[in-house]
């Protein structure tokens, strides 16, 4: 299982997770680490697109703390139906909102972690996080690193 933010504006209006320039960010990483896309099961930790209108483009808000808790049921409802082997959280949102407010996604991504909440935890960036990445070279390792933090995840299970 694969837990973001929320829905992106693509996702929003398909009504699909990770379907956006993210998603193709994500699908390229789970390629790279030999995970199928179709035995993942994607999610996000809030279920609705926060947006700010400018113009005709909507552009994400980070959801709140009220948004987060709210919807928090739901993302439990789904980890305790699925039973997932692996959580990975992508991003700080989605950590924070899985392993509490003092979590760094910074200071603990790639590393398996110890939690409740499957046999296989970890958490790593945001594939958007690639996308704001302005120079190539930069944007490249940071693919690389992504890919291997899904990869150290992939091996666990095996």
């Amino acid at each position: 299982m694969l837990v973001g933010e929320q829905p992106g504006d693509r996702e929003d209006l398909e009504g699909r997770p990770f379907v956006g320039p993210a998603g193709r960010e994500l699908d390229r990483a789970l390629v790279a680490a030999g995970i199928d896309r179709g035995e993942v099961y994607v999610t996000n930790v809030v279920k609705h697109f926060r947006f700010e209108e400018r113009g005709k483009r909507r552009i994400h808000q980070t959801p709140r703390q009220i948004e987060i808790k709210a919807c928090r049921p739901w993302l439990d409802e789904e980890i305790d139906l699925l039973a997932p082997e692996a959580v990975v959280a992508l991003g700080a949102v989605a950590a924070k909102a899985l392993f509490g407010s003092s979590f760094r996604v910074s200071l603990e991504r790639g590393r398996l972690l110890e939690s409740g909440i499957a046999p296989v935890v970890s958490a790593t960036i945001h594939p958007a996080a690639i996308l704001r990445t302005r120079e190539e070279d930069a944007r490249e390792s940071e693919r690389e690193a992504f890919a291997s933090d899904l990869r150290s995840v992939a091996s666990a299970l095996s």
